[in-house]
């Protein structure tokens, strides 16, 4: 098999298309991590605003806040007595509402909307880094019963707990 001869624009073809692949693959993550004097953070229990009613839902959301927090390891979940910075929320709203309708107006599935408003402060640099309005939703079978609005309403706290880390840690 002959090779063609790339000649004397060859050798310079070839290691400026190098230059450029390397140039073009380069990506910086400047901005996109908490800062390195920020290694703690305290979530205390959020705060339910809602009037909806919902047994134990302060609790389940800040847990499933502290949980991601913890799995994701960019801020060590500590006492807020102790901790560089704090999250602070609070359950705006919710709404349950029909999602799916079939003939006859028969409601096969609804939606429950979740709004929550949280702030996130730097405690060593006493300064509001954001505050923010989430909101999310979950879906589930309009005959499940509670435990179907629960797993709903879990779906939605997990959407928004998911906003308020990637806000956190990406925000910068």
């Amino acid at each position: 098999m002959i090779m063609p001869s790339l000649g004397r624009c060859g050798s310079f073809v070839v290691p400026f298309s190098l230059a450029l692949l390397v140039a073009g693959c380069a990506y910086s993550f400047t901005g996109a991590s908490v800062p390195a004097h920020l290694k703690t953070v305290a979530i205390p229990l959020v705060d339910d605003q809602s009037g909806f009613g919902e047994p134990g839902l302060r609790e389940k959301f800040t847990t499933e806040i502290i949980q991601l927090f913890t799995a994701d390891n960019s801020l060590e979940v500590s006492d807020r007595n102790t901790a560089d910075s704090i999250i602070e929320g609070a359950i705006v709203s919710i709404s349950d509402a029909p999602a799916v309708v079939s003939q006859g107006e028969q409601v096969t599935r609804r939606r429950v909307t979740v709004s929550a408003r949280f702030a996130f402060q730097d405690k060593k640099l006493r300064k509001k880094v954001w505050d923010k309005t989430f909101s999310n939703w979950g879906d589930y079978d309009s005959g499940g019963g509670l435990s179907q609005r629960q797993a709903g309403l879990q779906e939605a706290m997990r959407k928004i707990a998911e906003d308020v880390l990637l806000e956190t840690v990406s925000g910068w």
